[in-house]
């Protein structure tokens, strides 16, 4: 068996926690905020929005807008217009609403205008344009022929799945999901789920129908407020048999409130189910209360 250089080893780990150090400061240094925005000027830039570094290509930023908190991950490519340093006029091109997150990778070239709703979540590179290329003329090489341009826009609430296009002339909705791997063009209604290349509606919600089809799982139920991780440690640890006695116990709590009185025994009940001992003392009281009733 070889001898392990030791002093070797130690260097490589010294340097490999160098160089993991300094990239991470270059991350911290070189994202884009409004207090801090290098270079780049932007049409507007809301507070708590940050563009991760290593950005993506990015110009036209005079007519790109950003809202407030939104999140823009690395190699992210912004654009406005066909190419830089051109006068797009008065008017955004690139409108991108508040709370918005766009994943790793993606790109959304706006050469006419594109507009992303309030809180859309886009998963990694996905891909939005107003371009396309046009191949009218069948003697000319397609990419010098001038491209046809529509405009883009995506409502607020939207989740847009990994490698999405979005292809110009698209409309999409409110609350609109629209799957991994979607090619989108043309118009997705309100509370819909596209999926497909092309895409096609495959699921909605309407007020007199609810989903259709029906949703095949049911809702996640939101931790409530006031639970504390003492708490969502000592469930964590629970049984199958555990979980369902809980179950139970909520069932029978829920029926005594109900009740036109409330007896001694859930006065005790109420007394069990106090704050959180570290360590799950929540669970178990809970279970002496049951069993105590049994």
């Amino acid at each position: 068996m070889p001898k392990q250089n030791t002093f070797s080893s130690w260097r490589g780990r010294l340097a490999q926690r160098a160089v993991h150090g300094a990239w991470a400061w270059a991350q911290r240094t070189g994202s884009v905020t409004a207090e801090r925005p290098g270079r780049f000027r932007f049409g507007s830039l809301g507070s708590g929005t940050r563009l991760a570094f290593p950005l993506g290509t990015v110009f036209g930023e005079p007519w790109i807008h950003l809202g407030a908190h939104c999140i823009v991950g690395e190699q992210v490519t912004l654009t406005a217009g066909l190419m830089p340093d051109l006068d797009l006029g008065p008017d955004p091109i690139l409108r991108i609403g508040d709370g918005v997150v766009l994943g790793r990778g993606s790109h959304v070239i706006a050469d006419t205008t594109v507009t992303i709703g309030s809180d859309c979540y886009f998963g990694p590179y996905v891909y939005v344009t107003s371009t396309n290329h046009s191949y009218d003329d069948p003697h000319q090489p397609i990419g010098k022929q001038w491209p046809r341009m529509e405009p883009v826009e995506i409502g607020p609430g939207c989740w847009i799945g990994t490698g999405a296009v979005i292809l110009p002339g698209a409309r999409i909705g409110r609350n609109v999901v629209v799957a991994a791997g979607a090619v989108v063009r043309g118009q997705v209604p309100d509370h819909a789920v596209g999926a497909g290349a092309p895409a096609k509606v495959v699921r909605r919600w309407t007020p007199a129908d609810g989903w259709q089809p029906p949703l095949r799982t049911p809702a996640p139920v939101p931790i409530p407020d006031g639970v504390t991780p003492d708490q969502l440690v000592a469930l964590s640890g629970l049984d199958d048999e555990t979980v369902a006695r809980l179950a139970e116990l909520d069932e029978h709590e829920q029926g005594d409130e109900d009740g036109a009185e409330a007896d001694e025994g859930t006065g005790a009940r109420a007394r069990a189910l106090g704050p959180a001992a570290p360590g799950g003392g929540e669970p178990a009281a809970r279970l002496a209360a049951l069993d105590s009733d049994g």
